[in-house]
């Protein structure tokens, strides 16, 4: 009994050691690697670059004042929809006190003058009509008494002109009425009631009252770099995507081109700006950011494979890829390049619709 109990335990050593060192020479052994083929395909290939930019009104103008002094109403606000000569804020006029104290005493001393000229007046032309004195002689006090009051009316003029900004005979012509200047609407009105604001002039562009913009005129102003500004020229189509508005493309002509470029970040970019062709189902607020593809190459229906299952010779500077002959059995084409996207890429000779190409692992 003991006998066969013993032989038992050495079966059972002897199939656990075999059975071990069956399973560490299968685990042992390499996989064949069994490679996946893809075919050749008929695709549109089209080669473009990307402008980042935003979308702008082509004509926006800022409204600014002709007096200093301060907002006293504002009848527009930002959204508004206006038209040349509408009134857009009302300025009162907040005399400069030298000034002032000049205009008065201007205004003191024509009447002065035309007191005094009236006087002499009055005397001769009395004795002009008695014909004591010639016409000739009374002439030159009619002259006179007539520039009094020439001067008197343009110091009156003046003093009102600094202590309200309009004079009497410029009748509804004034420049405390800040008007639009052209049709559009308005996209800001960086003041309130209150604020001070200080008049354009040869020393200072003035305060901006509001901006008003034709929204029916859009343009995209965006950046290219210098490694594609080369590739493209005015007129070329563009289409935008602009990331406010999903789910829709706007069509647009290149019309500029920035003969200097600008520095950014290391890089050479140049400014671009194109014509936006609007669609009436949708309103583009000034502004907003879009991409636009600028196409630079483009080829209908050609013969492509996708890029990654090209393979390069050492040493050479030529494009091959590996063709099924046989299951698992593959060969090496070289092939001739066209027009790539950066995905899939042109085949202009070497392989055939049909053929089976090794995808790399």
């Amino acid at each position: 009994m003991k006998k066969v109990f013993r032989v038992l335990i050495i079966l059972i050593i002897l199939t656990v050691f075999v059975g071990t060192v069956y399973y560490l020479y299968n685990k042992s052994k390499k996989k064949p690697v069994v490679y996946e083929t893809e075919k050749p395909f008929v695709t549109d290939i089209i080669k473009k670059t990307v402008a980042t930019g935003s979308i702008v009104p082509r004509k926006e103008i800022e409204i600014k004042p002709q007096v200093s002094g301060i907002i006293q109403n504002i009848y527009v606000e930002p959204g508004q929809i206006v038209k040349k000569g509408d009134l857009i804020a009302k300025i009162k006029v907040i005399p400069n006190m030298i000034n002032l104290n000049n205009a008065e005493s201007r205004v003191t001393k024509a009447k002065i003058s035309i007191n005094d000229a009236k006087k002499i007046y009055d005397r001769q032309i009395k004795l002009f009509n008695d014909g004591v004195i010639a016409e000739v002689e009374f002439q030159q006090y009619d002259v006179a008494y007539n520039n009094a009051k020439a001067e008197l009316e343009a110091a009156e003029n003046n003093l009102q002109l600094i202590r309200e900004g309009v004079s009497k005979n410029s009748g509804e012509i004034t420049n405390t009425l800040i008007r639009s200047t052209i049709d559009g609407m308005v996209l800001d009105v960086p003041v309130e009631i209150g604020n001070s604001v200080i008049e354009s002039n040869n020393f200072n562009a003035g305060t901006t009252i509001a901006s008003v913009a034709n929204m029916g005129e859009m343009i995209f102003e965006g950046k290219v770099d210098e490694t594609e500004v080369g590739k493209i020229k005015e007129g070329m189509p563009l289409v935008l995507s602009v990331g406010a508005i999903e789910n829709t493309t706007f069509n647009a002509i290149l019309e500029y081109i920035s003969p200097k470029g600008i520095e950014e970040n290391g890089a050479i970019q140049f400014e671009i700006k194109a014509n936006v062709e609007l669609k009436k189902d949708y309103f583009i607020r000034a502004g907003y950011s879009a991409n636009a593809d600028i196409v630079l190459e483009r080829k209908d229906s050609v013969l492509a494979i996708k890029e990654s299952l090209i393979q390069f010779a050492k040493n050479e500077d030529s494009a091959y890829v590996e063709i099924e002959t046989a299951p698992q059995t593959f060969e090496k084409k070289y092939i001739e390049l066209g027009l790539s996207d950066g995905i899939n890429i042109e085949i202009l000779k070497g392989i055939e619709p049909d053929s089976k190409i090794k995808v790399l692992n």
